[in-house]
């Protein structure tokens, strides 16, 4: 018997450097994902996970380091290029359009995109969120801060994107909007989305992520399955305050 070749990562950061005008933040930082896997980005706020996500998007230029998505270096693609490979953000701060209608949200942002999990258009986000089926003809500015969350992730998914970034996914929500966007994303996990989360709620993210990464000052200092944090709260004491 030949032995398998190894399977590559859907996303592959290696030894990347990048921060703001001269000003480094990142620090030979490491993090894979691979095909249908979400994994939680961790740490504490100020830690450079931001960084990382817009270095990742094109958003920032890294100084040092590769960044390979579906097997293709990312080095100096502009961040829309990056975005139609096939990479979805749902920003920190949510980013809605104030004078857009929930529907002219969806609509705007449909893209097709072959090889995708699952093909997301309008109707399906609707499905997934059924506030926002009730809400369609309101425009971003009346929406609560949970309706703008979840049009947010229903903005991303109708790129059908083959990763899916959530920066901060539950900041500053309700709790009830807090489970709603859990029951959301344990949803999308089962339907075989590959996902980075960024969340400071650790127990909710050991049970839907499949591995986690802890950056710390800048540097990926812990990586290894769910399961092993959740069994280790030294770390979580050590790295996240908790």
């Amino acid at each position: 018997m030949t032995d398998q070749p190894p399977i590559e990562p859907l996303l592959d950061v290696r030894g990347l450097h990048s921060g703001y005008a001269g000003a480094p933040v990142l620090f030979d930082v490491n993090l894979q994902v691979g095909q249908a896997e979400i994994v939680g980005l961790i740490g504490r706020n100020g830690m450079g996970k931001t960084t990382l996500v817009r270095s990742i998007l094109g958003l920032l230029r890294p100084s040092s380091g590769q960044v390979h998505f579906n097997g293709r270096s990312l080095a100096g693609l502009p961040a829309h290029r990056i975005a139609r490979l096939g990479i979805a953000l749902v920003p920190e701060g949510r980013q809605i359009f104030p004078n857009l209608s929930v529907e002219e949200h969806l609509s705007a942002f449909v893209r097709a995109a072959p090889g995708a999990p699952a093909p997301w258009g309008v109707a399906g986000v609707f499905d997934l969120f059924p506030r926002l089926a009730e809400r369609r003809h309101h425009m971003g500015n009346q929406l609560s801060g949970g309706e703008q969350q979840m049009l947010a992730i229903g903005r991303a998914l109708v790129t059908n994107p083959k990763l899916l970034i959530l920066d901060e996914a539950t900041e500053g929500l309700a709790p009830l909007v807090r489970e709603e966007i859990w029951r959301v994303l344990g949803v999308l996990r089962d339907a075989g989305h590959a996902m980075i989360v960024i969340d400071k709620y650790v127990q909710r993210l050991v049970s839907v992520a499949d591995r986690q990464v802890i950056v710390e000052k800048g540097r990926t200092v812990w990586s290894g399955s769910s399961q092993q944090l959740d069994a280790d709260r030294a770390l979580w004491h050590r790295y996240l305050g908790l």
